[in-house]
């Protein structure tokens, strides 16, 4: 049994595969926060901070996610949205952190239906959780971009940093890349040493930066400083094309 908490039909908006028409299954629960990227949100009144995806990461929310305790309900109704769409999109299972789920028998059959269509699936994820490649041969034929949290993200370096789930994606994905949301307050300071630790045991790895933020405007407070930082590093610089289109709203 997993959870969603939402399913859309959109443009891949961030990353290597980016402009590309995609399905976005979006589970609930999450292992980090994330409270410095600084997405606010109200929980009874309260002021809280952040992801900008909160919705599907703080579990006062829970309540509005979907329980997927059968696969076969899934992957009919996936397969009754293909034929709508006429064609198979690529996948896009993001979160919240879709890894959390990676052991669960319903999750992972509906992941293994996707690959046996050939239906190109790109997991989003923290990287902190490790896989069993082995034990679940599916993934090896799927695409991870590894979103690895920096210390803007307000977390702990432990929590967020697990360098033998990163590898071991990294050695038996299909592809992965690396991605980093970064900002103006750390493009000159920790970001580029940070990068540097989580990625040089990798040889040649493909990074993307992009800019803090859940709406267009905390978007262009950052984008300038992410592009720059791109320019003088050699990094390949991601937009947020579907914040830029259609800033906060949810389920695009």
């Amino acid at each position: 049994m997993f959870y969603l908490t939402e399913e859309f039909f959109s443009i891949q908006g961030e990353g290597k595969y980016a402009g590309i028409p995609s399905y976005f299954l979006r589970t609930g629960g999450c292992n980090l926060s994330c409270a410095g990227f600084g997405a606010s949100y109200h929980v009874q009144g309260e002021e809280k901070m952040g992801c900008d995806t909160y919705f599907a990461v703080d579990s006062h929310f829970a309540k509005a996610w979907r329980r997927v305790e059968d696969a076969s309900v899934l992957i009919e109704h996936l397969n009754e949205e293909f034929t709508k769409i006429g064609y198979l999109p690529d996948v896009v299972i993001t979160g919240g952190e879709p890894l959390m789920y990676h052991a669960d028998a319903v999750f992972y059959e509906v992941v293994t239906w996707l690959v046996e269509q050939g239906v190109r699936i790109t997991f989003e994820t923290n990287g902190t959780i490790e896989i069993d490649f082995e034990a679940y041969p599916s993934y090896k034929q799927t695409i991870f971009a590894l979103s690895i949290k920096l210390a803007n993200s307000g977390e702990p370096k432990h929590k967020r940093i697990k360098p033998q789930a990163i590898a071991n994606i990294v050695q038996y994905a299909n592809d992965s890349f690396f991605k980093f949301t970064i900002d103006k307050r750390v493009t000159q300071t920790t970001a580029l040493e940070e990068i540097g630790e989580i990625t040089e045991p990798f040889d040649s790895p493909t990074i993307y930066c992009m800019p803090v933020g859940e709406s267009r405007a905390t978007i262009w407070h950052n984008d300038r400083a992410v592009f720059e930082f791109c320019m003088k590093h050699g990094f390949y610089y991601s937009d947020r094309l579907h914040i830029r289109v259609f800033d906060t709203t949810q389920g695009v």
